[in-house]
């Protein structure tokens, strides 16, 4: 099994823009166009920018949520000051984590990490489960052209 830590987490909130995910979560390949898609409209429009310069340090947050019954994607960060139009701020409770770390390439670190979560350590683990809420996971660059990231899911003692 992939290896991860269970840590407690203070709660945190999170500043993002998403979208309401169409494909398949099984269809990763067109999960992963559709996001692909939105994170460079988010970029080609300037909100990706606009978002990174009201954040608090050099971490970039993909969220996964369920809202309002449909599942949703963000990018996000810990803002230091407010994005009059943000789509959605997060809450992240204060609880316990599956945290999941890895190193890779910038565009697919965020999709790797989720899958070995969700695929292999959540599905595998029988001391911990998934108390439902949004997901996330950050990426930073580690100064040699490949990124660190950690994938973090709250959990409760089963």
């Amino acid at each position: 099994m992939t290896n991860y830590t269970v840590e407690h987490k203070k709660s945190f909130t999170l500043t993002a823009y998403g979208f309401s995910i169409q494909s398949n979560f099984q269809d990763a390949p067109a999960l992963q166009k559709e996001k692909a898609a939105f994170w460079g409209g988010l970029k080609a429009d300037g909100r990706f920018d606009k978002l990174k310069s009201a954040a608090k340090d050099d971490r970039e947050w993909s969220v996964n949520e369920v809202y309002q019954g449909r599942p949703w994607n963000y990018f996000a960060v810990e803002a230091s000051k407010s994005v009059a139009d943000a789509t959605r701020i997060i809450e992240f409770p204060d609880s316990e984590y599956i945290v999941l770390a890895g190193t890779g390439d910038k565009e697919t670190l965020f999709d790797q990490l989720t899958y070995r979560a969700f695929g292999e350590v959540l599905s595998q683990n029988t001391d911990y489960a998934y108390i439902g809420g949004p997901n996330a996971t950050y990426r930073k660059e580690n100064g040699d052209g490949t990124f660190y990231g950690e994938f973090w899911v709250p959990v409760v003692k089963k």
